[in-house]
């Protein structure tokens, strides 16, 4: 096991990956995702916050099953291209329940969300409200703004958003341009492990309302985005705890007068309903008085573990030796890129008597990581998905 009995406690893999795995003992690497996992958490958010509408983040994990799954609750959806569009148009789900969240946008994929009947799409600048006017004149449009990201295992900061002052001035134009402007979004960082991170987020917004209403702009919307966790090596509080910060914080903020909430989870929905089994390739030492193992797997930084660059999402390892004597490994990848390295610089302990062949799971990765996988770098197939 890795070396957090404490954190260990959080996540586990849950009795349907088990039997799958048993009975069908899949080629590795690959990702088993409990959709009924998916179908508990998007039940306990709603419970949450039951004034919030929830639009799953597609980039979490686009596959059909969990979209169709989370479509037949009533979930909206968040958009990052015209491929993420089509997963949604294929199932049939209303253009009303779709959002084109990405600031980032061609000319022609905003025309083709139009065409389809989407009327909702984020910006953070003047060139891409440009955009939105021509491609998509008279559509409601909500900008984003820049906000800390303290307390993130994996920060959003920089490439996206806007200051609140600038954020007031694009809505106000918003208007000029003959669009809708109708509110405001922010992320407070993927994987955020402290509740009040939305405090000042709120706090920002609410000031951007009231200078939006000063200059005869109404705004009628709040995007908290993203950011409530999954379950790796470091605990988290539990979503009470954030459902209760961010009432407070809206309440304080807004009073009366608090706008239409949306909120767009996507790790919180997926990560803990997938584990991601490899198979040990290799275990070697690279000099006599190395007290590390190296640990190379089959899966790696190109096959669906992404998130371990820079070691930022640490996720619980299982073994089929739990309870053996452990010591300290360095964890790799298969390929022949030295960048492939998962866990070197975070203290990882496995056990001793590991051999090729064994099989290691990753806990809590049905976020990010089928997403991610590469399609054929090395030659290396992508990650392939199993659905129980």
């Amino acid at each position: 096991m890795a070396s957090s009995s404490a954190a260990l406690s959080q996540a586990a893999a849950s009795p349907r990956h088990d039997a799958f795995l048993a009975e069908h003992r899949p080629a590795t690497p690959c990702v088993v995702i409990d959709l009924g996992i998916v179908r508990r958490r998007f039940a306990e958010l709603r419970a949450a916050l039951p004034t919030a509408r929830i639009y799953y983040a597609v980039k979490a994990n686009p596959a059909t099953e969990i979209v169709a799954a989370l479509a037949e609750l009533g979930a909206n959806f968040d958009l990052a291209s015209p491929g993420e569009i089509g997963i949604c148009r294929a199932l049939g789900i209303p253009p009303e329940r779709l959002s084109f969240g990405s600031t980032i946008k061609r000319g022609s994929a905003i025309a083709g969300a139009a065409a389809g009947g989407i009327d909702l799409f984020a910006f953070d600048s003047v060139a891409e409200l440009e955009k939105l006017a021509r491609h998509a004149p008279g559509a409601r449009v909500f900008c984003r703004l820049l906000v800390v990201n303290k307390g993130a295992e994996w920060p959003l900061t920089h490439k996206f958003g806007c200051e609140a002052h600038i954020a007031a001035e694009l809505l106000v134009a918003a208007k000029q341009f003959g669009l809708r402007p109708v509110g405001l979004s922010f992320h407070v960082g993927s994987q955020q492990t402290d509740p009040l991170a939305w405090d000042a987020a709120i706090a920002h917004a609410a000031w951007v309302f009231r200078a939006c209403a000063h200059r005869g702009v109404n705004l009628e919307l709040l995007n908290l985005g993203g950011g409530l966790p999954g379950h790796y090596l470091t605990p988290v509080p539990p979503l009470a705890d954030y459902a209760e910060a961010i009432e407070r914080a809206l309440t304080r903020e807004f009073g009366s007068a608090r706008p239409r909430i949306l909120i767009e989870p996507g790790r919180f929905l997926v990560a803990d309903a997938g584990l991601l089994r490899a198979e040990i390739l290799l275990i070697s030492r690279k000099a006599s008085r190395e007290h590390e193992r190296w640990i190379y797997l089959d899966a790696g930084l190109y096959s669906g573990l992404t998130e371990t660059l820079n070691e930022r999402i640490r996720y619980c390892l299982r073994t089929p030796h739990a309870g053996s004597p452990c010591g300290p490994v360095v964890i790799a990848g298969p390929t022949c890129d030295s960048t492939d390295i998962l866990y070197h610089r975070h203290p990882y302990e496995l056990p001793l008597d590991l051999e090729i062949g064994d099989p290691v799971d990753f806990l809590s990765a049905g976020a990010y990581t089928t997403s991610a996988s590469a399609v054929a770098f090395n030659g290396f197939p992508p990650l392939k998905s199993y659905f129980v």
